[in-house]
Order: structure tokens, then C-alpha cells, then sequence
């Protein structure tokens, strides 16, 4: 049987990514399987732990995917924006994200239990978090208080997010959300 192309096994292993994260957000990590998964995407058993080693690996895969997108939404909201106003506008578009789809239960439920609270932090400061550090910087916030700072944001953001995504529908709720981030992005960084 002939070997699979450069091409062929970057597209495996992208759809076997991409019907991970449906499984994964609909059931859970605990109740994912890899079986399904792997039929679902039209492969086999052995096909995915060749691109992802183990359901762990494939979990995590995911998790950095998924971080990978909430990064790039900061940015895609900061690109023309002055740095104090880039402050409000990247975490408005954090908080947004995150609370799409898949992402909260992924990043914030299940993230921290199965990869443990070292490797989910250790991907969380490489992505939104070093976003958030560098806005606050470009922003003014004191040098000082800068890691502090970050660490209370994201902490404070990361739980806005799980409070609005058990609120998915429920437009009220958005909205005091990103009001209530406004109050607390003003009492740090307040826009001029």
C-alpha cells in the first residue's frame, strides 16, 4: 500500500482535529472515545494515536488549537486600535471567543482537569495571556504590577467567560458581561 502524502496526512490529521473538538465539546473528554472519533473522521484507530500519540495528546492538540484561536481574535480586535482602547478591545474580544462554540468547555472545564493546572497554564501565559500582558503594557499599566495585573485579568476574565457560557442565549447577560469587564478594564487601564 502506497504511503500517504505530506498533503494526505496534514489533511488526516486536520479532520481527525476537527471532529475531536466536535466530540470533545459535545461529550466531554471523560466520555469521548477514540473509536468515535476515528470514525467519525473517516479513519482509523491506529491512524489517530499515528498523528496524536494518545487521547490525551489529541486533547491537548486541541486545547492549543483553540488558544490559537482566541489569540488570533485579540489580535484580529487590536490591530488598528490605540493602545488604551486595544486594552478594552482585546479583552472584549477574548470574552467573546471564548464563550463561542466549543471553546469555554474545552479551554476552561475541561482543559485544567485533563492536561493538569501546570500544562493548561503553560499554554494559557503562551497565548490570550501573553496577549493581555502586552496590552497592558502598550496600555500604561505600571511596570510594577504588570505580571500582577495580568494574572487578575485573566483570572477574572477566564471566570466572566464560564458565568457566560452557562448563560449562552441570554442576551442580558452578555451584555452586563462586557459592561462589567468595561469596570473592571477601567479601574486599571481607563481609557482617555
Amino acid at each position: 500500500m502506497p504511503r500517504a502524502s505530506a498533503a494526505d496526512a496534514a489533511e488526516t490529521a486536520r479532520r481527525v482535529l476537527e471532529v475531536a473538538t466536535a466530540h470533545f465539546a459535545a461529550q466531554g473528554y471523560a466520555s469521548a472515545s477514540v473509536d468515535d472519533i476515528a470514525r467519525a473522521a473517516g479513519v482509523t484507530r491506529g491512524a489517530v494515536y499515528h498523528h496524536y500519540t494518545s487521547k490525551p495528546g489529541l486533547f491537548a492538540a486541541v486545547v492549543a488549537a483553540h488558544q490559537q484561536i482566541i489569540s488570533e481574535a485579540i489580535v484580529a480586535a487590536t490591530r488598528n486600535s490605540a493602545p488604551d482602547a486595544a486594552i478594552h478591545d482585546g479583552s472584549h474580544a477574548f470574552l467573546d471567543a471564548i464563550t463561542q462554540g466549543a471553546a469555554a468547555r474545552i479551554l476552561l472545564i475541561d482543559g485544567p482537569a485533563v492536561l493538569g493546572w501546570q500544562e493548561w497554564r503553560r499554554l494559557d501565559a503562551e497565548g490570550p495571556e501573553q496577549e493581555l500582558h502586552t496590552g497592558l503594557r502598550e496600555a500604561g499599566a505600571s511596570p510594577a504590577l504588570l505580571d500582577a495585573l495580568t494574572a487578575a485579568l485573566s483570572g477574572a476574565m477566564n471566570e466572566l467567560a464560564l458565568w457566560l457560557a452557562a448563560r449562552q442565549e441570554d442576551t442580558a447577560a452578555r451584555r452586563q458581561a462586557h459592561m462589567a469587564l468595561d469596570a473592571v478594564l477601567d479601574s486599571v487601564v481607563p481609557r482617555s
